[in-house]
């Protein structure tokens, strides 16, 4: 099982964080070509993050924002498309014929770099109202969709609604939950927003919480004091994963005498939880393997 649970936005002009973002132990390093790089920094940037994409792979898969708008976003991917990149993050998506057009694009410069076809997937970015309604019908619209990305900045924007101080744990909940489930139903990641505040983690790790329930798999990051939060609050506890193997247990010997339901804890489990506990124990063996000796 391929872990994305952080997705650590790396500024594309800036050498010492490309350098470093590596070594951070980030799931998914996203060296950002869009908000983070000045207009005047995009020929460095696309330098930098091209030679960042030569370098031998570390643990963290490789992928890289482009511009929003469908032409400037052809020409950085025409910069970093390479061996070594895993995908791009498309933000501001809205139209399933961006994706489309993106799609058609890609083949043909994997073509011209000796690629697999199909190689380099893509994580879009849900950020406005339209983005939302369209969600289900972005995440069908090409095999190389990897996930959906909440972008909560540009969609509250969009929306005209400012943040404020006594913000309560349904914040935003109809559309976080709309792009989780607009994800699930292609079996894609869901990918949460990110939480800016960075010198505190209870923030983040309540937000990670939330996320959770409402069916994301992962979290934006910007800072790499985040990273080990993300990790934990998506990783299954020791007593989730001991309940899991308990249920696995008394479900198949039952099964073998022929029984369809049990009992566990006074609570009735069927295939469908069976389903949810395997699930959970492979999180908790991909989580363990992906931790440094």
């Amino acid at each position: 099982m391929q872990l994305m649970r952080s997705w650590l936005f790396v500024p594309g002009n800036r050498p010492r964080m490309i350098q470093k973002a590596p070594t951070l132990g980030a799931d998914v390093i996203v060296y950002d070509l869009e908000d983070a790089l000045p207009s005047a920094e995009k020929a460095t940037g696309r330098r930098l993050v091209a030679e960042a994409l030569e370098a031998p792979p570390g643990g963290s898969l490789r992928y890289v924002r482009v511009e929003a708008d469908p032409g400037r976003g052809l020409e950085d991917a025409r910069a970093v498309v390479r061996p070594g990149l895993e995908g791009l993050v498309l933000p501001k998506v809205s139209e399933v014929s961006h994706l489309q057009q993106i799609d058609a694009a890609l083949g043909t410069l994997e073509a011209g770099t000796g690629m697999e076809p199909g190689s380099v997937r893509i994580l879009a970015m849900i950020e406005s109202a339209r983005g939302l309604l369209a969600a289900p019908a972005i995440a069908a619209a090409c095999p190389r969709m990897v996930g959906l990305f909440f972008g909560a900045e540009d969609f509250t924007l969009d929306l005209g609604v400012f943040a404020s101080d006594d913000e309560g744990p349904d914040e935003m909940v109809y559309a976080r939950s709309a792009v989780a489930v607009a994800a699930a139903s292609r079996g894609l990641v869901a990918v949460d927003r990110i939480v800016p505040e960075f010198r505190t983690l209870e923030p983040l790790a309540a937000d990670c919480k939330r996320a959770r329930r409402l069916g994301f798999g992962g979290k934006g990051v910007i800072h790499p004091r985040q990273i080990a939060c993300v990790h934990q609050a998506f990783a299954p506890s020791e007593k989730q994963v001991e309940k899991a193997r308990q249920v696995i247990r008394d479900f198949e010997e039952a099964h073998r005498e022929g029984a369809g339901t049990i009992q566990v804890d006074g609570k009735m489990v069927d295939r469908p939880i069976v389903e949810k506990a395997r699930r959970l124990i492979r999180m908790a063996e991909a989580a363990k393997s992906d931790q440094p000796d």
